[in-house]
């Protein structure tokens, strides 16, 4: 009896074989007549019982269902991507593993193709603005080829540019995992027929000198991108609300870059948006010593300056605001506020004053520096006119001004020039 039934089983395992056998060789005969549809319902029907096929076999069912996905995916298919470079990589695993070779090779070169044509794809889908379908071609074209680390890079660019935060930190993190530096040189040479540069292989331009259609060779260095991907992510953790990881990545970041004004002045705005504008002005005034002739800097260091209730230095990054742009409105809005304020300061002091001979006397003092600081504010806005005769902001300011000083005679003027 027990005989029969290990002979049973035999039979079964047998006929289960060549079943395999038979389904493998029915997609590779539709893969051939050209109809992928009917090779892709074979290859899968064998896949629940393949994993009790021997190695050459399953070596065999992956090689060929990679087939299957590839020709799938070159027809337009992006979900055949996937399963066709997991089934080539499959192949490889297997026949490391047996120490045989009968599809590695073939396998290898259909995963170079798979790269190729991800690539390709992504580039097509970020012309179209599918940016998320492209960090998704771009990365597994990358993990099909761990060496093209670039594919990794552009996949965290395309994904930043949907606005796929969390993916691109992913990428990024990788990135910086690996230790991926992104130089490299750029072989350029000037065609002799249209005057124009071309970018080329060293090899083709080399030879192409040498044959006299190109000249004046130029080997190009292209820099580090370890600081654009620090910085990239520093920004990324801001975006996400994740603020102690973004001021850790802006540490590395300017470790890195110490002079990259524009990193800076993110790690500034993060420590505004914190409530540390002390900081912020710290940091503001690195900017300003690494970049002096930006007006943009001046005014900002002024607006926390003048929050904080210290007009002489607010006054004085304004007027350098100015200095470097005599047409910067906001700075000169700025600057006149400034003095308002300081008058404006008097008024409450003003108005708990009594009858008295003293109190009279305080008044009237008091009035008079209310009224300077006034003064100083309108001056300050008759000059910004003449650079911008027409700003609304402008005439409307000077005109509540004159109006708080009682000059009825430049408040009508103003009035008329803003045709009230």
């Amino acid at each position: 009896m027990k005989t029969k039934i290990s002979i049973i089983a035999a039979m079964s395992i047998a006929m289960v074989g060549l079943a395999q056998k038979n389904e493998i060789k029915d997609a590779e005969k539709a893969l051939k007549d050209g109809d992928v549809a009917a090779a892709k319902t074979s290859i899968e029907a064998a896949m629940g019982s393949i994993s009790g096929a021997d190695e050459k076999m399953q070596a065999q069912y992956y090689y060929t269902r990679g087939k299957v996905y590839a020709d799938l995916a070159k027809k337009g298919d992006d979900s055949a991507f996937e399963p066709a470079a997991n089934s080539f990589q499959k192949v490889l695993e297997i026949e490391e593993q047996s120490g045989k070779s009968k599809y590695s090779n073939e396998a290898t070169q259909y995963m170079a193709s798979i790269s190729a044509d991800l690539v390709n794809s992504a580039v097509s889908d970020n012309e179209q603005q599918k940016f998320e379908s492209a960090a998704d071609k771009l990365y597994m074209s990358y993990k099909i080829s761990p060496k093209d680390t670039t594919y990794l890079y552009y996949a965290a660019s395309s994904a930043v540019n949907g606005g796929h935060y969390e993916k691109a930190l992913e990428y990024y993190n990788e990135l910086q995992e690996i230790g991926y530096d992104g130089s490299g040189i750029v072989y350029k040479a000037t065609n002799t027929e249209t005057g124009e540069q071309e970018i080329m292989d060293k090899t083709q331009r080399d030879l192409m000198v040498k044959s006299g259609t190109y000249k004046d060779p130029v080997d190009e260095k292209t820099p580090s991108k370890k600081a654009e991907i620090v910085k990239n992510t520093a920004l990324i953790y801001t975006q996400l609300g994740q603020d102690d990881k973004a001021l850790e990545a802006y540490k590395a970041a300017r470790a890195n870059d110490p002079e990259d004004v524009n990193l800076i002045l993110n790690e500034a705005n993060l420590y505004f948006k914190l409530g540390d504008k002390d900081k912020f002005k710290e940091l503001m005034a690195e900017a300003i010593a690494l970049a002096p002739d930006n007006a943009d800097l001046h005014y900002n260091v002024g607006v926390i300056n003048m929050e904080q209730g210290n007009f002489e230095e607010a006054r004085e990054s304004y007027k350098k605001a100015i200095e470097i742009n005599p047409s910067y409105t906001n700075a000169y809005l700025n600057l006149s506020t400034t003095y308002v304020n300081q008058g404006n300061a008097l008024i409450d002091e003003m108005n708990s004053l009594g009858n008295s001979r003293a109190d009279i006397a305080k008044y009237d003092e008091l009035k008079t520096k209310k009224d300077n600081f006034f003064t100083q504010g309108a001056d300050i806005l008759e000059t910004a006119l003449k650079t911008n005769p027409d700003n609304q902001g402008i005439l409307t300011q000077l005109k509540n001004i004159y109006g708080a000083m009682g000059d009825n005679e430049n408040f009508m003027r103003i009035k008329k020039l803003l045709g009230e």
